[in-house]
């Protein structure tokens, strides 16, 4: 695998290191060894599968609370998504930044979220598949989120976001450190 730090501190975006023949490729999605090597979580305990039907769909923007909080590897499996990762973590110097990637079939492409991060995603394409593995299992009691739509944050999405469920649009405002 080939780690590329974001300009987020602790995100990365990951990409496979295929070795290739007549056949096809081969490539290691995930080690847990070569994560810790990245001072990364290397252990993940839950794999959530994704469909959206329509291009243009909005999901997000989510994390979970301590002593929940969770790391994602992310990664699309068909169709293309505009991944999105905001930086909420006190302290930190990219604290209220977010930044973009677009994760397809095609590029293979994975973004490891670090803890303390808000994620969310749009799809590019008609019947888009994604999955992501987390280092927490998922708790109701500690599921939060900010609006992908909150003017604080600025979230530059590549459509126009045709469907968003209820629950995302009534996410809070964004709050910056300090006030």
């Amino acid at each position: 695998m080939i780690f590329e730090e974001t300009r987020l501190q602790g995100a990365y975006v990951v990409d496979l290191k295929r070795i290739e023949d007549h056949r096809g490729f081969f490539a290691r999605g995930f080690c847990v060894q070569e994560f810790q090597q990245q001072g990364l979580i290397g252990e993940m305990v839950q794999l959530n599968i994704a469909f959206s039907h329509t291009k243009g769909t909005v999901r997000g923007m989510h994390f979970q609370e301590s002593p929940h909080a969770e790391a994602k590897l992310v990664r699309c499996t068909r169709g293309a998504i505009f991944d999105v990762i905001v930086d909420l973590r006190s302290g930190s110097p990219t604290r209220g930044q977010w930044a973009g990637f677009e994760l397809s079939e095609q590029n293979g492409s994975m973004i490891y979220v670090p803890k303390g991060f808000a994620h969310g995603y749009q799809t590019l394409v008609d019947g888009t598949e994604m999955n992501y593995m987390t280092s927490a299992a998922y708790a109701a009691s500690a599921a939060k989120g900010v609006r992908f739509d909150d003017p604080a944050l600025g979230i530059q999405w590549p459509l126009v976001p045709s469907i968003v469920s209820d629950a995302d649009r009534r996410w809070p405002d964004y709050v910056p450190e300090g006030q």
